[in-house]
């Protein structure tokens, strides 16, 4: 299971959007939607505060 997978699984468990997830990270939504494609990876400070979500 890759970045993008975990973190698109995830959100849904969470019963979030892309919308919501990005606007808890200070993100867009379409960086949000590029880390579950897998295009671009969150930077770290982003990944500290996912996993905190």
């Amino acid at each position: 299971m890759s970045i993008g997978s975990n973190i698109r699984s995830l959100r849904e468990e969470g019963k979030l959007t892309q919308e919501q997830l990005a606007e808890k990270l200070d993100v867009t939504f379409q960086a949000v939607s590029s880390w579950e494609r897998d295009e671009y990876l969150p930077e770290t400070a982003k990944l500290i505060k996912l996993a905190d979500i």
